[in-house]
Protein backbone atom coordinates (compact mmCIF):
# COMPACT_ATOMS: atom_id res chain seq x y z
CA UNK A 1 0.00 0.00 0.00
CA UNK A 2 1.05 3.33 -0.52
CA UNK A 3 3.08 5.52 2.23
CA UNK A 4 0.72 8.76 2.77
CA UNK A 5 -3.12 9.19 4.07
CA UNK A 6 -3.91 10.97 0.70
CA UNK A 7 -2.23 8.28 -1.91
CA UNK A 8 -4.11 5.56 0.69
CA UNK A 9 -7.06 6.88 -0.24
CA UNK A 10 -6.84 7.29 -3.79
CA UNK A 11 -5.73 4.04 -4.37
CA UNK A 12 -8.97 2.75 -2.04
CA UNK A 13 -11.02 5.14 -4.42
CA UNK A 14 -10.55 3.95 -7.36
CA UNK A 15 -10.98 0.00 -6.06
CA UNK A 16 -14.19 0.79 -4.74
CA UNK A 17 -16.81 -2.11 -5.59
CA UNK A 18 -14.51 -4.60 -5.61
CA UNK A 19 -13.72 -7.63 -3.45
CA UNK A 20 -11.19 -8.09 -0.75
CA UNK A 21 -9.95 -9.63 2.44
CA UNK A 22 -9.28 -7.76 5.42
CA UNK A 23 -7.27 -8.70 8.28
CA UNK A 24 -7.56 -6.11 11.29
CA UNK A 25 -5.83 -6.43 14.93
CA UNK A 26 -8.26 -7.91 17.13
CA UNK A 27 -5.89 -6.87 20.30
CA UNK A 28 -4.86 -9.43 22.54
CA UNK A 29 -2.49 -11.71 19.56
CA UNK A 30 -5.61 -11.92 17.90
CA UNK A 31 -6.39 -11.05 13.96
CA UNK A 32 -9.83 -10.70 12.69
CA UNK A 33 -9.98 -11.97 9.00
CA UNK A 34 -13.11 -11.21 7.21
CA UNK A 35 -13.98 -10.67 3.32
CA UNK A 36 -16.60 -8.22 1.82
CA UNK A 37 -16.06 -5.37 -0.71
CA UNK A 38 -15.24 -1.81 -0.75
CA UNK A 39 -18.37 0.13 -0.48
CA UNK A 40 -17.58 3.40 0.40
CA UNK A 41 -14.63 6.08 0.72
CA UNK A 42 -15.11 9.23 2.67
CA UNK A 43 -12.20 11.73 3.50
CA UNK A 44 -11.51 10.25 6.24
CA UNK A 45 -12.69 7.01 6.43
CA UNK A 46 -13.60 3.88 4.38
CA UNK A 47 -16.42 1.63 4.71
CA UNK A 48 -16.37 -2.20 3.86
CA UNK A 49 -19.39 -4.45 3.43
CA UNK A 50 -19.14 -7.89 4.95
CA UNK A 51 -20.25 -11.03 3.35
CA UNK A 52 -23.28 -11.59 5.49
CA UNK A 53 -22.87 -15.56 5.79
CA UNK A 54 -19.98 -15.25 7.47
CA UNK A 55 -20.37 -12.29 9.60
CA UNK A 56 -22.91 -11.02 12.72
CA UNK A 57 -22.62 -7.00 11.11
CA UNK A 58 -22.85 -5.71 7.61
CA UNK A 59 -20.55 -3.41 7.47
CA UNK A 60 -17.00 -1.46 8.88
CA UNK A 61 -15.48 1.36 8.75
CA UNK A 62 -11.63 2.28 9.58
CA UNK A 63 -9.61 5.11 8.96
CA UNK A 64 -6.71 5.71 6.25
CA UNK A 65 -4.13 5.80 8.93
CA UNK A 66 -5.32 2.17 10.56
CA UNK A 67 -4.06 1.17 6.99
CA UNK A 68 -1.12 3.63 6.95
CA UNK A 69 0.26 1.74 10.42
CA UNK A 70 -0.72 -1.50 9.41
CA UNK A 71 -3.69 -2.05 12.22
CA UNK A 72 -5.57 -2.89 8.94
CA UNK A 73 -4.36 -5.12 6.02
CA UNK A 74 -6.58 -5.31 2.80
CA UNK A 75 -6.21 -7.47 -0.08
CA UNK A 76 -7.92 -6.88 -3.23
CA UNK A 77 -8.97 -10.45 -4.80
CA UNK A 78 -8.05 -11.13 -8.64
CA UNK A 79 -11.34 -11.22 -11.23
CA UNK A 80 -10.93 -14.83 -11.25
CA UNK A 81 -10.85 -15.37 -7.53
CA UNK A 82 -13.79 -12.53 -7.62
CA UNK A 83 -15.73 -14.81 -10.19
CA UNK A 84 -15.56 -18.11 -8.17
CA UNK A 85 -17.19 -16.66 -4.85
Amino acid sequence: MPKTLSDIKKTLDSNIGRRLTLRANGGRRKMIERCGILAETYPSVFVIELDQKENSFERVSFSYADVLTETVKLTFWDDEQAGGQ
